[in-house]
């Protein structure tokens, strides 16, 4: 997954400026206690982040 995938689909999910608040300030424990932003910034694979982020807020199957 390319970064400009996590983000079609964050911004799918959450809406555009709701994301963006979501990755900025959002601590996901799944990212080792990071946001989204701090996550991507530390190498973390969008891959990875998206799956924390849909175990985080138990989004369903078909958007994994």
């Amino acid at each position: 997954m390319r970064i400009s995938q996590l983000w079609t689909r964050m911004y799918d999910q959450f809406g555009e400026s709701y994301a963006e608040s979501l990755a900025q300030d959002y601590v996901i424990e799944g990212l080792g206690s990071r946001t989204v932003h701090q996550a991507l910034a530390d190498g973390t694979p969008p891959k990875e982040v998206w799956r924390a982020v849909c175990d985080t807020f138990d989004l369903p199957a078909a958007v994994r």
